[in-house]
C-alpha cells in the first residue's frame, strides 16, 4: 500500500523547517525563497480572478437549473448558518483575541523582507480585478440559469476543471514551499515565538467555536423536527470523524448521507440536501477565515471594523460556493476578497494559509456535520408541507361529497 503524504503534515513539515533554517541559513539562502515566494505570490494574483471566474459562475448556474422550492429552502438556510458563523466568529473573537494575542505582531516580518530582496521576479498582472471577476460570475451564472445555455455552461463547466486542475495539480503541491519562505523570514526576524503561541491559540479557540456552532445548529434543528439534538449529533459523529481524515466534503458525502438518513430524514430528501449543501453550506470553513483573517489583522496592525467585515462575510459566504473537493480550497477561494477587501499583503496572506491549512480538517468536518441538521430541518419543512396539502385535499373531497347531485 502506497504511503500518501498528505497536504496538513507537508505544511507542518514546512513551519518546522521554515523556523529550522531560519536559525542558520545565510542570506543568500532566505534571499532564493524569498525569490520563489515572489514569483509565486505574482502567479497568485494572476489565477485568483480566473479562480473567483471558473468556480462561482457554474456553481450559480448548477443551482439555477435546480429551481424548486426544497432548493430554495436549502439554498436559504445554508446561506443562513454560514453567515451566523460568520458574525457570530466575528463578534466571539473580536471581545476574545486582543486579550489572547498580547504584544504579537506581524510588523517586523514585512519590514525584514523589504530588507531582503529576492534576486528576481516575473510579473505577472491579473486580466481583471477581483471584484470585476466577481460581478462577472455572478452575471454569467444568472445568465447562463436564465436562458439555459447548454453551450455557454459546457465552456464554464470545462474552465471550472482547468482551474481545479491548476489548483491541485500546481498551486496546493506548491503551498508548502511558500509556506516554508514565510516562515523562514518570520524566524530571522526574531519574531516566530510570538507569533507560534498566537497560531496554537488560535487553533484552541477556533476548535472550542466549531463545537458551539454545531450544538447551536443542532438545537434549531431539534426545535424544528422535536427530536433530542445530543442523539442527533451523536449519530453525525460518524461524518465528522470521517471528514477530519479525507478534509473533503465531497469525499465524506456517502457516510454524510448514510448518517443523515439514521436521523428520520427521508432518503430522498437526504439525497438531494447532502450532496448540495457539500459545496454550499460552508459554516466550519467561514469560522475559520474569519477568525484566522481577524488574527492577522490585529497582528498587523490594520483596522478591523464591523462595517468592512459585513461586507467581507456576505461575499465570502456566495465566493465560496463550489470550493473545488480538495484540502484548501476554500481558502484558495477566499484570497481575492482577502486582499480586495480587508488588505492583505504576501506575508498576512502566507500565515493566513498556513494557519487555515492547520486547520482544514476541523472545519471540513462541522461543515458536513452540519449538513446533517440542514437535512432534518429540510426533511421537517417538507414533511409538514406534504401533510397540509394532504389535509386541504382531503377537506375539499368531503366538501365535494356534501353538494347534491343531479339526478
Amino acid at each position: 500500500m502506497k504511503f500518501k503524504f498528505g497536504l496538513l503534515p507537508r505544511v507542518i513539515s514546512a513551519i518546522a523547517l521554515g523556523i529550522l533554517f531560519g536559525l542558520f541559513m545565510p542570506e543568500w539562502f532566505t534571499r532564493i525563497a524569498l525569490t520563489f515566494n515572489s514569483i509565486f505570490g505574482n502567479f497568485l494574483n494572476f489565477i485568483i480572478p480566473l479562480l473567483i471566474l471558473g468556480l462561482v459562475a457554474p456553481g450559480i448556474a448548477d443551482l439555477g437549473a435546480k429551481a424548486g422550492r426544497l432548493l430554495l429552502i436549502t439554498v436559504a438556510l445554508a446561506y443562513a448558518f454560514t453567515l451566523f458563523s460568520g458574525f457570530g466568529t466575528f463578534f466571539t473573537a473580536e471581545a476574545i483575541l486582543p486579550s489572547m494575542l498580547g504584544s504579537a505582531e506581524m510588523a517586523a516580518p514585512a519590514e525584514s523582507a523589504s530588507t531582503m530582496a529576492p534576486y528576481f521576479t516575473v510579473e505577472m498582472p491579473p486580466l481583471m480585478g477581483v471584484m470585476t471577476a466577481l460581478v462577472l460570475a455572478f452575471v454569467l451564472g444568472l445568465g447562463m440559469a436564465y436562458i439555459h445555455s447548454d453551450r455557454l455552461k459546457g465552456m464554464m463547466d470545462d474552465f471550472k476543471l482547468i482551474i481545479e486542475r491548476v489548483i491541485a495539480k500546481v498551486i496546493i503541491p506548491l503551498l508548502p514551499f511558500y509556506i516554508f519562505g514565510i516562515f523562514l523570514s518570520i524566524t530571522q526576524s526574531g519574531q516566530v515565538a510570538g507569533v507560534l503561541g498566537v497560531f496554537i491559540k488560535l487553533i484552541v479557540l477556533i476548535f472550542v467555536m466549531t463545537v458551539v456552532l454545531l450544538l447551536i445548529q443542532f438545537a434549531i434543528a431539534s426545535i424544528v423536527a422535536r427530536q433530542n439534538p445530543l442523539k442527533m449529533l451523536r449519530t453525525m459523529m460518524t461524518a465528522y470523524l470521517t471528514a477530519l481524515g479525507t478534509q473533503s466534503s465531497a469525499a465524506t458525502i456517502p457516510v454524510t448521507l448514510a448518517q443523515t438518513i439514521k436521523l428520520g430524514v427521508r432518503p430522498e430528501v437526504a439525497g438531494f440536501v447532502i450532496p448540495l449543501c457539500a459545496t454550499i453550506h460552508l459554516s466550519g470553513s467561514m469560522m475559520k477565515i474569519t477568525a484566522c483573517s481577524l488574527a492577522v489583522m490585529m497582528m498587523s496592525g490594520l483596522d478591523v471594523s464591523i462595517g468592512t467585515f459585513a461586507g467581507f462575510i456576505t461575499l465570502l459566504g456566495i465566493t465560496m460556493i463550489a470550493a473545488p473537493g480538495v484540502p484548501g480550497g476554500a481558502i484558495m477561494a477566499a484570497i481575492g476578497l482577502l486582499e480586495s477587501m480587508l488588505g492583505f499583503d504576501e506575508p498576512m496572506m502566507g500565515m493566513m494559509i498556513a494557519t487555515y491549512i492547520a486547520m482544514d480538517s476541523f472545519g471540513t468536518a462541522t461543515n458536513v456535520t452540519g449538513d446533517g441538521a440542514i437535512a432534518v430541518i429540510v426533511n421537517a419543512i417538507d414533511r409538514r408541507s406534504h401533510a397540509k396539502n394532504s389535509s386541504s385535499s382531503d377537506k375539499n373531497e368531503d366538501a365535494e361529497s356534501t353538494l347534491p347531485q343531479k339526478a
